[in-house]
């Protein structure tokens, strides 16, 4: 059975974007080495990537090509009237049941992008298998929470810790 993994940075106090959906506080961490944070390796590990709406409009307001093009991609929503694209297919109804068949398909480990709305759900409902989480060395005033509306308490396993010479800590665990 597939994996799905949440492969995500956050600020020290658990904002992964600022209110208005923005991810440039990134870009301002120095990163003199160009570090990918083992970026480049996860991305070779999937072939699917599970993201929400608003997410996903918020790639598309960087102005650059679709990132994850050579990937499926899907996005879910609540907006019924939505056209599934080249790139991406909507999935308005049945959320849960489409990933747990998604899970049982053959293929790559499944990549869920976010957002917190999405990753609570998927945590709560027991789908989410490994969480990677890069704590960047920044404390943000507001954002959206890495699990936003009240995720379950959920036990996790360590699988392992990393330091990086641009301040971020990388901490994997899975979900028990």
């Amino acid at each position: 059975m597939r994996k799905i993994k949440l492969f995500i940075a956050t600020s020290l106090n658990g904002k992964i974007a600022k209110p208005d959906g923005s991810v440039e506080w990134l870009e301002a961490i120095p990163n003199p080495g160009e570090i990918d944070h083992g970026y480049s390796d996860f991305y070779k590990s999937i072939d699917t990537t599970i993201q929400g709406n608003t997410t996903y409009k918020q790639i598309l307001s960087w102005g650059i090509d679709f990132p994850y093009s050579d990937k499926k991609n899907y996005v879910f929503t609540r907006n019924m009237d939505l056209e599934n694209t080249e790139q991406v297919t909507f999935i308005a109804d049945k959320h849960l049941d489409f990933v747990k068949q998604l899970k049982a398909d053959e293929g790559r480990d499944i990549w869920l992008i976010g957002g917190g709305q999405l990753n609570t759900m998927m945590l709560n409902e027991k789908l989410i298998d490994e969480i990677q989480i890069f704590v960047m060395p920044i404390v943000l005033t507001e954002g959206i929470e890495l699990f936003e509306n009240l995720p379950n308490e959920t036990n996790l396993t360590l699988i392992e810790t990393k330091a990086y010479p641009t301040g971020a800590v990388e901490i994997k665990y899975r979900v028990v």
